[in-house]
């Protein structure tokens, strides 16, 4: 039996289980290895840690970890339920571990633009996160991808990193005159047609290719295509979610179910890496007060 278990070894959770092992409780991290970030070449604004590689972040977080004695499984959990003070989850192989608090640090997944050669550019010239990856991009030719309306607000923002901004709603004209009029007005570019394909060198775009064979001259390409929960297990808990599919927390990362913290990008719309890392320093914290409220006689 666990004091907690923290599902998901990225920021937050990381974070919360250095702060729960400093408070000598037995933690075990189950991580599944793809986390978000995993395709960028740099993490930036995070203070002290600003250009280091993700995979390099994971790597010292861990190796931290270790005088604290908090145990770290790379496995994937498929399964949780939750019953009377007691949380109980199954990896992949059908192992079964139990926990008197569980943290769901899971984060979510990007639905990448369907586009011909994506996946090439991604994390190194294709972003979703301008803040993460904006000033990498600034004065350059920039490409905002987003379907029907819901690329405007993002090529909107983009012009405080370039003034070269073109929104792509590859081949849906569902833009109103009001978005028009505002698109005009901050001198951002729309082109309606469908994209075929993106082009460039070693990650780094160059072009974006129509289907009616014209070139645009592009240097960098963020998206505005949503993104999911990375795994069920919120579901399977009976979590509730907001509107935009991230799990309601409640003060100090709460969730509805008792003994059940979410931190990171699983549970917030302010999906940046320092501030799941505070979510998961806040959830270590109330975790353990808890354990501590319910200890004492």
């Amino acid at each position: 039996m666990y004091d907690v278990i923290v599902i998901g070894g990225g920021p937050a959770g990381l974070n919360a289980a250095m702060l729960l092992g400093r408070s000598r409780r037995k933690v075990v991290v189950f991580d599944s290895g793809k986390h978000r970030n995993r395709w960028a070449k740099h993490m930036n604004g995070f203070l002290t840690s600003d250009g280091m590689s993700p995979g390099d972040f994971i790597r010292k977080g861990r190796e931290e970890l270790k005088r604290y004695n908090v145990e770290i499984l790379e496995k994937v959990i498929v399964t949780a339920t939750y019953s009377k003070g007691e949380f109980v989850v199954n990896d992949a192989e059908g192992t079964v571990y139990k926990s008197k608090k569980l943290l769901l640090a899971t984060g979510l997944t990007d639905y990448l633009p369907q586009i011909d050669g994506v996946e090439e550019y991604y994390g190194k010239s294709v972003h979703h996160c301008q803040y993460c990856d904006g000033w990498e991009s600034q004065d350059k030719a920039i490409a905002v991808y987003g379907k029907d309306r819901n690329g405007v607000g993002q090529s909107l923002a983009m012009k405080t990193w370039s003034q070269d901004v073109t929104l792509f709603t590859d081949g849906t004209n569902k833009l109103t005159k009001v978005d028009l009029d505002l698109l005009e007005r901050n001198e951002v570019k729309l082109c309606t047609d469908k994209i075929a394909r993106l082009e460039g060198e070693d990650g780094m775009l160059q072009r974006i290719i129509l289907a009616n064979g014209q070139a645009r001259q592009q240097q960098a390409m963020f998206f505005s295509t949503g993104s999911k929960q990375h795994c069920d297990l919120g579901e399977q808990l009976g979590c509730e979610f907001t509107s935009k599919g991230v799990i309601k927390t409640r003060r100090q990362q709460h969730s509805n179910i008792p003994g059940l913290f979410v931190a990171g990008d699983a549970a917030r719309d302010m999906q940046l890496v320092i501030v799941a890392a505070a979510e998961g320093a806040r959830a270590g914290v109330a975790i353990n007060i808890e354990l501590q409220n319910e200890e004492r006689k």
